[in-house]
């Protein structure tokens, strides 16, 4: 199963108009960071996915493929 996560960031960070140097700033990491997670060379850890989530108000299953909205 190919993880929708790196695409559901990059779509929810482009809807709420969050650059990623921004949403980096608003979890605690780089602008490197975020463009990791949206390449899938990297994924966030489990605090940062609820942080994530939490901005862009949806749960965690979506934002990590587990379900639809």
């Amino acid at each position: 199963m190919e993880s929708k996560l790196k695409d559901r960031i990059k779509e929810l960070r482009e809807q709420k108009g969050l650059s990623q140097q921004k949403l980096g700033e608003l979890v605690g990491v780089n602008q490197q960071a975020v463009s990791n997670w949206e390449t899938s060379y990297r994924e966030p850890n489990i605090e940062v996915l609820m942080n994530l989530a939490i901005i862009f108000e949806v749960t965690m299953d979506y934002l990590v493929g587990l379900n639809d909205l």
